[in-house]
């Protein structure tokens, strides 16, 4: 494929997926529109939705790594993390119900969330270079979503569709990384009160830190590295748990407490109009 087609394949997937959130309709897989296994290909795709999202207006607030753990990688057929782009727009407060429909197929996982107090610029970070960035941690959870339908993905697909990015809600109590053990860390993830994903740290690349890690390092290289101030979503520490309305979601994660979300209803929705 030449470079002007290998351009003109990317931006005809980038306005497959646009139509997708636009639409409300989840689309054909992606990978077949782009050279076979390119994720250098789907990362272009990423960055021009994200540039697009940026000219529009909306803000970018940190990163989020996917693919970390071996049981979502195992539940889509990948073998390698991602990385995508979070915005401000994606943040959901606790205590606030996500509304029917925002979301096209969202699915639930819990994770450590890392906000950084100072650039880490390096290409080879240290892990003491990121307890030294790293202001606090907090947990989180991530509506993850997926412009493609049936979740008919590959790491080339859920690149391109900014890392299978959907919403995030982060607990409000920040916690320092020399008060937890992040590796060691259980986690329990229950679903309207019953327990649907149980995992530890060391389920998220060995810990959350080597995924931000990997991160830092990445993005370095790239020339765009994580800066002061932004979040960092270092992964799901286990399975993912399908969404629908009604549910409630609450993590808990020894050393970081807990955190809830809730679908709201659309018979709910109607009721308080």
């Amino acid at each position: 494929m030449s470079a002007r087609e290998s351009a003109d394949a990317v931006a005809e997937a980038a306005a497959v997926l646009e139509d997708a959130t636009r639409t409300g309709f989840p689309c054909a897989p992606v990978r077949s529109r782009l050279p076979e296994d390119d994720v250098e290909a789907a990362y272009a795709v990423q960055r021009l939705l994200v540039e697009r999202g940026v000219a529009a207006g909306r803000r970018p607030v940190g990163r989020k790594i996917g693919l970390t753990s071996p049981a979502v990688q195992q539940q889509l057929g990948v073998n390698q993390p991602d990385f995508g782009v979070l915005f401000a727009d994606m943040a959901v407060p606790e205590g606030q119900t996500i509304a029917p429909g925002r979301l096209l197929q969202p699915k639930v996982e819990a994770e450590v969330a890392l906000v950084l107090g100072t650039d880490l610029p390096y290409r080879d970070p240290t892990v003491a270079d990121l307890l030294r960035a790293t202001a606090f941690a907090l947990p989180a959870l991530e509506i993850v979503d997926s412009r493609i339908a049936d979740w008919d993905i590959t790491i080339v697909d859920t690149v391109a569709d900014n890392a299978s990015c959907g919403l995030y809600v982060l607990g409000g109590t920040p916690v320092p990384l020399d008060r937890v053990d992040l590796r060691a860390a259980p986690m329990t993830l229950t679903k309207n009160g019953e327990t649907v994903s149980e995992g530890t740290g060391a389920d998220c690349l060995g810990s959350p830190l080597t995924a931000a890690l990997w991160l830092a390092s990445i993005l370095a290289d790239l020339g765009d590295p994580l800066r002061a101030g932004e979040i960092v979503l270092t992964g799901a520490l286990g399975p993912m748990a399908a969404a629908a309305e009604g549910d409630e979601f609450t993590a808990h994660i020894d050393g970081l407490g807990t955190v809830t979300t809730t679908f709201a209803s659309a018979a709910t929705e109607r009721a308080a109009a």
